[in-house]
């Protein structure tokens, strides 16, 4: 069976075609950071005219694609995000969804972003072997992870599709974290990625600087009947970096003759900068890291999925390699660019996750708090 997807929650016009739900025939993202650099994050009123003026080019090129890797191949059904996600943004991909599935004559189907994030690492490339190991059902029972700029959130799933909240983030996801503290540093947007570089080229763990790890206490109605010590919060963390910034107007300020680092080409920071960075991204991935071991602990697993556009996040990945590996269980991770949104992980969720189908799907409107489940 061939899906087309299509995924517009937030800031990338995204479509794909996949086949059985694994095999990606084709994968175009139109991405709008350029447009949302100046404003330091995601301008809802821009994404979504961005997404009405790219989503016809975007969706015409993922079929012509899908056209020449499969020839004679038709599309069977149409899958669209519905939520959660930027409404004004969602509401470009619904409709246009909708218009192709009834100009294809072919059933549409609604999925939920963070549950379509946890597919991810089952995806492969047309003509890549597909081990039974990476099988959907073969991974199950299994902790889930979405951990992106808008969730950062822990599940259970004792059988695919079936997932129960264990932990989240009471306020900022890791991933919106990252980008505040980029934008307070003025290292620009989005900020994940440039951390992630600097920190890589920081110094050691023995110099870094002792920021919060973002315990929540028991009994704050936050948590919402869930446990204290499997949700995370950032919202001290990024107080404690405000404050050590202005306790150090120099971060910001630097003289003439500190010493900085380059971690990319043409770019540089000051080193007291790159240790800030460092720090910083140590201190959330270290808090996910340690809920995570606890939720392995508590469970019975073979596997722990990673998903979200943070799972990209290198530092991340090496610590939750260790914490899976000491658990006993396997770390299934998406390709590099499968990790942010994308079309292919859509239409791959659709193959197995029928969230809400035919007439339903006809009639149904965005749902930008959508939860999972």
């Amino acid at each position: 069976m061939n899906i087309l997807g299509i995924e517009t929650s937030c800031d990338e016009t995204a479509a794909a075609v996949v086949r059985d739900g694994r095999e990606v025939l084709s994968n175009v993202v139109y991405t709008q950071i350029p447009l949302h650099q100046p404003y330091g994050g995601v301008v809802p009123e821009i994404a979504s005219r961005a997404h009405v003026e790219k989503i016809s080019k975007v969706v015409n090129t993922a079929i012509a694609k899908f056209r020449e890797t499969a020839p004679g191949g038709r599309i069977d059904e149409v899958a669209v995000t519905y939520g959660p996600g930027l409404s004004p943004a969602l509401i470009v991909g619904l409709n246009a969804a909708k218009g192709i599935a009834m100009s294809l004559g072919v059933p549409l189907v609604a999925i939920n972003h963070i549950e379509a994030h946890l597919h991810t690492p089952f995806l492969r490339d047309a003509g890549d072997p597909a081990p039974a190991a990476l099988a959907p059902e073969s991974a199950m029972p299994a902790v889930g992870l979405a951990i992106s700029g808008g969730h950062t959130v822990w599940f259970d799933m004792p059988e695919y599709g079936v997932y129960r909240t264990l932990g989240q983030t009471l306020d900022d996801a890791a991933g919106e974290a990252f980008d505040k503290a980029a934008k307070l540093l003025g290292l620009g947007y989005p900020g994940g990625p440039k951390i992630d570089r600097i920190a890589k080229k920081a110094l050691g763990a023995s110099e870094l600087i002792p920021f919060p790890k973002g315990h929540p206490r028991e009994g704050v109605s936050a948590l919402a009947g869930l446990p204290a010590d499997l949700c995370v919060s950032f919202s001290g963390l990024k107080t404690a970096l405000l404050r050590h910034v202005q306790q150090h107007p120099e971060l910001l300020s630097p003289p003439a003759d500190a010493p900085t680092l380059e971690y990319a080409e043409g770019q540089s920071v000051t080193r007291e900068v790159a240790r800030v960075v460092a720090s910083y991204q140590e201190a959330i991935v270290q808090a996910v890291a340690d809920r995570t071991r606890r939720v392995l602990g508590r469970r019975k697993c073979r596997s722990l999925i990673l998903g979200g556009g943070v799972s990209l996040n290198s530092r991340l990945r090496d610590v939750l390699s260790d914490v899976a590996a000491r658990a006993g269980v396997e770390l299934l991770m998406a390709r590099p660019k499968y990790c942010g949104d994308n079309g292919a992980m859509i239409a791959g969720l659709a193959y197995y996750r029928r969230n809400i189908t035919g007439e339903d799907a006809m009639r149904i409107d965005v749902a930008p708090s959508l939860e999972v489940g």
